[in-house]
């Protein structure tokens, strides 16, 4: 069973950067589907990005197109979140999702992972 452990949140300005990572153990997810998704206070989970087992296949939200870069290290078992030119409102705690189904498209639902990591906080304005 893959156990997935997100690192990476801090403290940032409005317009600022920031790296999530997700480290998976127990198992290579190099044939995985990855994900990450978001959840604000009150609010429901919502998709950011996918990416396919070989990377060459990402999803992402409508509303981080362009600011925010997916990207994987199969080699390290390491999924990355690029996240620029942050806004207000994106602090939430960002969760990284593993859809086990062996070489899978880059899905945006969440009941398409079965896999979760706890999650890490993601941007907080300063």
């Amino acid at each position: 069973q893959v156990q997935l452990v997100e690192s990476g949140g801090g403290l940032v300005q409005t317009g600022g950067s920031l790296r999530l990572s997700c480290t998976a153990s127990g198992r290579t997810v190099s044939n995985y589907a990855m994900g990450w998704f978001r959840q604000a206070p009150g609010k429901e989970r919502e998709f950011v990005a996918a990416i396919n087992y070989s990377g060459d296949w990402k999803s992402y939200a409508d509303s981080v197109k362009g600011r925010f870069t997916i990207s994987r290290d199969n080699a390290k078992n390491t999924v990355l979140l690029q996240m620029n030119s942050l806004r207000p409102g994106e602090t939430a705690t960002y969760y990284c999702a593993a859809d086990s189904r062996v070489f899978g498209p880059p899905f945006t639902n969440p009941v398409s992972y079965d896999a979760w990591g706890q999650g890490t906080q993601g941007p907080v304005s300063s």
